[in-house]
């Protein structure tokens, strides 16, 4: 995935939201956070191999955090743990995203082999535009789509709640 990253974050908010309001920054930070190893790649490595095959892109690293961190959390500080429980979830559903059409090393550490659900082929000059004009591009702006509509919702919603936002007011002269 190239974009859908961070707005998959955000429909993964909108789930557990009026349960547990606030975990928005927390689904953005963990949707986005494995490629954070673009700094690395791009400025220390110089793109010497494919930025999934870094730690943070390994689906058995964060289960293992995952499996240390959330009991501590739950233990220590319970109050943390519904935003902990999101943050992986992101993190795991960023993988779960690469693994469309980049490939993740599911395996790990026993099968060193990127796997994906399909393979984005080099048809044109920049590997941006190969991407661009595959079918899985589709399913970002799917993911984009869903994303805006729900945040597009979501302002009706709390529109309604307080008296119509401005636009609202104006129309019926109240402004």
């Amino acid at each position: 995935m190239l974009t859908a990253h961070l707005p998959s974050g955000y429909i993964l908010a909108q789930v557990p939201r009026r349960t547990f309001p606030g975990l928005l920054p927390v689904a953005l930070i963990g949707a986005v956070f494995p490629d954070l190893d673009m700094i690395w790649f791009y400025f220390v490595d110089d793109r010497a191999f494919h930025h999934h095959r870094y730690w943070v892109h390994v689906p058995a690293f964060w289960a293992g955090v995952a499996l240390v961190t959330l009991p501590l959390i739950g233990f220590f500080a319970r109050r943390w743990l519904n935003a902990a429980l999101v943050f992986f979830a992101a993190i795991f559903m960023h993988l779960v995203l690469d693994s469309i059409g980049g490939g993740i090393m599911w395996l790990a550490p026993l099968d060193d082999r990127l796997m994906s659900l399909t393979v984005v082929p080099a048809t044109q000059d920049h590997w941006v535009l190969s991407f661009l004009l595959h079918w899985t591009f589709l399913l970002e702006l799917a993911i984009w789509g869903l994303a805006l509509t729900l945040w597009l919702r979501r302002g009706r919603v709390e529109n309604r709640a307080s008296g119509g936002g401005i636009w609202e007011k104006m129309k019926k002269g109240r402004i």
